[in-house]
């Protein structure tokens, strides 16, 4: 880690003292040569590697020139932390900024790392302006102050925080073949045709699509209780612990007794978002304790020739989201019902081979986790190391 013994050296800058905004346009891109370009949707937050792009053969209104090795900032919503570094030639939206060292004072590498740091982004978003779409502006932006190592120093840093980097982005790419993976297993097991195929209906011993919202309403919540199974609790094969709800013991012994969701149940999610589809689906853990389903959570108990965890990995699989979206209506948001799901066809093998296929996947998805979670981790160091080597002397 760079010595903070040479901190006296540092000198105090304005951003726009070692910082451009590059401004060149192209009138017709494709003409000049650029095949693709960059909206504010195509950036994530917090990572600065550009992974999704547009065809400017399909069309764009877009004529900001990027180059690659410079930064572009969201300068919309900055709250949403954008930041990326071209690593090619493009046009990107008017909503984002292109950066790049105005003199030899500032190494290149170093902009997005200090475009990262916390009190850049709470300079940019205390000088945005407007209600819905809040935006900042240049001069704004240009006036952030920060301390500015040596040169050598500067290196130093680019090399930890870019080793730090590295690293992210190796589990970045293991994330994904391991979904990968899971996926192609998920496709390859429930396409097998020598499987007879059943209709869910008769697969389930009980299905609730739970209490409607005039029976759960916010003034029955809790801090203890009847937990409550939400949508946010249903992740993609996991039950997602982190949204907590309950209600009033003596309400659920009272209206809610029909409702009970018991451990090893599958939960299915009948409403999609962006991203997030419509069926998706986990199974109740043991550790749940008391627990009642919401509405557009619908429960299912399968019979005892068909695993819960056989079921979720089969709903979960592109086959059985592919029914799920067929089922689904509705144009922002897909909606289920219980009724469609129901009718969904399910490949049922004998009771050993489910255990056998449960036992893959399940394999498959504890790598997965472990690999989500030292992603986890290691962003988290990486951002501690962030705050200590641009933010400590600020």
């Amino acid at each position: 880690m760079p010595e903070s013994a040479s901190k006296k050296e540092w000198t105090r800058v304005a951003f726009g003292d070692v910082v451009r905004l590059s401004r060149e346009r192209a009138s017709d891109p494709e003409s000049d040569g650029l095949e693709r370009y960059v909206g504010l949707e195509h950036i994530e937050p917090n990572d600065l590697k550009i992974r999704r792009w547009g065809h400017i053969a399909d069309g764009t209104t877009f004529t900001n020139v990027f180059r690659a090795g410079q930064v572009l900032f969201g300068k919309r919503r900055a709250y949403q932390r954008k930041v990326a570094v071209a690593d090619f030639d493009g046009v990107c939206s008017g909503d984002i900024y292109v950066l790049e060292p105005k003199n030899e004072h500032l190494l290149r590498e170093l902009i997005p790392f200090i475009c990262q740091t916390d009190t850049f982004f709470e300079h940019a978003v205390g000088t945005s302006a407007g209600s819905l779409s809040p935006r900042t502006n240049w001069a704004s932006l240009a006036s952030y102050e920060f301390a500015l190592p040596p040169l050598d120093e500067q290196q130093r840093i680019v090399e930890v925080l870019s080793a730090a980097d590295d690293v992210v982005e190796r589990l970045v790419g293991l994330r994904a073949a391991s979904e990968l993976t899971l996926t192609a297993l998920g496709t390859a097991t429930f396409s097998m045709s020598r499987w007879p195929e059943r209709s869910l209906d008769g697969l389930l011993e009980y299905a609730s699509d739970g209490p409607f919202g005039s029976k759960i309403k916010r003034e029955h919540y809790s801090s203890t209780g009847a937990r409550v199974i939400r949508l946010n609790n249903i992740d993609v094969n996991r039950f997602n612990g982190a949204d907590k709800v309950f209600l009033a013991m003596d309400y659920f012994v009272s209206s809610l007794r029909g409702y009970e969701v018991m451990p090893g149940d599958v939960i299915v999610a009948g409403l999609g978002d962006e991203g997030i589809p419509a069926g998706r689906s986990c199974t109740v853990p043991d550790h749940l304790g008391l627990a009642v389903n919401k509405a557009d959570c619908f429960c299912l108990r399968p019979r005892a020739d068909v695993l819960p965890r056989f079921l979720a990995f089969f709903l979960n699989s592109p086959r059985g989201l592919a029914q799920s979206a067929a089922f689904s209506q509705g144009t922002t948001r897909k909606r289920l019902n219980l009724g469609s799901i129901k009718r969904m066809s399910v490949p049922v093998p004998p009771l050993t081979t489910q255990r056998h296929v449960v036992g893959e996947l399940d394999a498959l998805l504890w790598t997965l986790e472990r690999v989500a979670s030292h992603e986890r981790v290691t962003a988290r160091v990486r951002g501690v190391l962030l705050a200590m080597l641009l933010e400590a002397s600020q």
